[in-house]
């Protein structure tokens, strides 16, 4: 049976709050997936992921950004939660920082075997938990933001990187895919970028319906999608 508590942890005074699952049948410590949200907050879509994990024998943790109970209503909202962390970036990275350190600190986890997932807004996070050096076995973006941070050139990448994005994305367009690539084998990183198709920007989210916006359900890239980040666990955690 899926079990599930929340996480209490704290960037100074401001208090976040994770979402962890558990499958009570798995017994000793298994690898821990943080799952970095969307630019609305944690929400029900990132819990469904971390439960979704715990079925396949992981600790699912669907992180927190943005502080505990807060969640976007409509896109001006979003943005305005998502931006000062796109303009300070060494903020981002501190709260996914953060993150790691609460996952590592639950009983249950392996401490050892640690990755990330994250979608959209949550898919740059984890590009940038990579980018920052920190010890993770690997990282998945998931239709990400891919604009690098402009702090950590010179770095090198240790975590190994999967990039699972959507060709038609018009936030983040087959050029940036280029740049991304050349900007992880400037770093050393072990990295895939797999490209799909006729898919647009939050491909693995069913509700997404606005062609205008950019934001499109694709049902083959996201079960495409979902079946390499399964065999890409499977390899990190080996």
């Amino acid at each position: 049976m899926i079990q599930t508590r929340m996480v209490d942890y704290w960037d100074g005074d401001r208090q976040l709050e994770g979402f962890l699952c558990l499958d009570d049948a798995v017994t000793g410590p298994r690898p821990g997936v943080l799952i970095a949200h969307t630019w609305r907050g944690r929400s029900p879509f990132e819990e469904e992921t971390a439960r979704q994990l715990a079925e396949l024998g992981y600790a699912g943790f669907s992180l927190d950004l943005f502080g505990k109970g807060v969640l976007g209503n409509s896109p001006e909202q979003n943005r305005a939660l998502m931006q000062p962390f796109m303009d300070n970036r060494a903020m981002l990275q501190r709260r996914m920082q953060l993150a790691v350190e609460a996952v590592r600190l639950q009983e249950e986890v392996d401490r050892k075997r640690i990755a990330a997932i994250g979608f959209c807004f949550g898919g740059l996070c984890v590009l940038d938990l990579a980018r920052s050096g920190v010890d993770v076995n690997g990282v998945i973006s998931f239709h990400g933001l891919l604009t690098p941070p402009g702090k950590t050139d010179g770095n090198r990448i240790t975590a190994k990187i999967l990039v699972l994005h959507g060709w038609d994305d018009p936030l983040a367009p087959p050029e940036e895919l280029v740049k991304l690539g050349h900007e992880l084998t400037n770093a050393n990183a072990d990295w895939q970028i797999h490209a799909y198709g006729n898919a647009m920007h939050a491909f693995t989210n069913p509700t997404a319906n606005n062609p205008d916006f950019g934001t499109v359900y694709q049902a083959n890239a996201d079960r495409r999608s979902r079946e390499s980040m399964r065999a890409f666990l499977n390899e990190i955690f080996q």
